[in-house]
């Protein structure tokens, strides 16, 4: 007798459900081995494994050869559906955005956030089946947003560091100067724009933009005399005052529409501090997922689009 507890079901492999097969269907356990470039021994341990688990001979002498137990026979299909099983698990899961059902969070602020969402969220939904988008902020952007779940993408120009989280420029935008030219002129040089006042976007987390970070660093300060949470909240007042608010350039379609814009006038050597990259960012569970690959690729082609024009 065979007893299915001296040897675990996990103890099934697809090169012993393969074995099986072979001696099914030729009928030898010479020709099984030949045919597998095996050895004799190898197939019969094999088999003896095969029969502890399965609790069966599963094969019997008949004459000069052999034949399957009828508890064989009946194991035959699901040994072969075992193996398409495993085969399917080796070439990986497939994505097909016609039946694809979108649940998607991604974190951003309200620059990237309206620059880029709401003509992502059209180009995919024209794509899949369905698409449920949530949007949450990114103020600073830590790694723990990643690794916890909490979005399954991060837009943001201060991508968070880690050996688990993994970035990709989406865009490369820059500071510029915006101001109200019905109430004022340019600055014509760095000493008028640095003793201007400003407007400038303090996140609720207390974070500031990485610009002001950036001239802090270099030993340039502005004079700010109007914080608020989002570049949202800018053009209200800066609509009829003599203040300036150095925000992106690609606000210039959207909520800074109307405004006058002009170079930030900084010297040659300082003028990178108003470059501005933009990230996608996902953590590495993600990284050869169908799904999330296809999401990135269309995230890719609308942040073009928009750097485009």
């Amino acid at each position: 007798m065979y007893f299915m507890k001296e040897i675990d079901h996990l103890a099934l492999d697809g090169h012993a459900l393969e074995l099986f097969l072979a001696v099914l269907e030729e009928g030898s356990v010479t020709a099984a081995a030949t045919r597998l470039g095996l050895t004799q021994s190898a197939v019969s341990h094999a088999l003896n494994k095969l029969r502890r688990i399965a609790g069966d001979p599963l094969f019997a002498k008949s004459g000069r050869g052999i034949v399957a137990t009828a508890h064989a026979q009946a194991l035959a299909a699901k040994a072969r559906a075992l193996i398409d099983e495993m085969r399917s698990f080796a070439g990986g899961v497939s994505f097909e955005p016609p039946n694809a059902q979108l649940s998607l969070t991604i974190a951003a602020n309200d620059f990237q956030r309206d620059l880029l969402l709401p003509r992502f969220f059209d180009h995919v939904a024209g794509q899949v089946k369905s698409l449920n988008l949530r949007v949450i902020p990114s103020q600073s952007p830590s790694p723990a947003m990643l690794r916890e779940n909490r979005c399954d993408l991060l837009i943001t120009p201060l991508p968070p560091s880690g050996i688990d989280i993994v970035q990709k420029r989406l865009l490369r935008d820059h500071y510029v100067c915006y101001f109200d030219a019905k109430a004022r002129t340019a600055p014509a040089s760095r000493s008028a724009y640095l003793a201007a006042r400003h407007i400038t976007v303090v996140y609720t987390d207390n974070e500031r933009l990485d610009f002001d970070r950036r001239l802090a660093a270099n030993g340039l300060h502005r004079d700010i005399a109007i914080s608020v949470p989002s570049f949202s909240g800018v053009p209200s007042f800066l609509r009829g005052s003599q203040m300036l608010a150095s925000m992106p350039s690609l606000l210039a379609d959207g909520v800074m529409r109307g405004f006058a814009q002009t170079r930030i006038p900084l010297a040659s050597r300082t003028r990178t501090l108003a470059e501005l990259p933009m990230f996608m960012v996902w953590h590495q569970r993600y990284q050869k997922d169908p799904a999330h690959r296809w999401v990135r690729s269309q995230l890719e082609f609308v942040a073009a689009t928009a750097a485009g024009g």
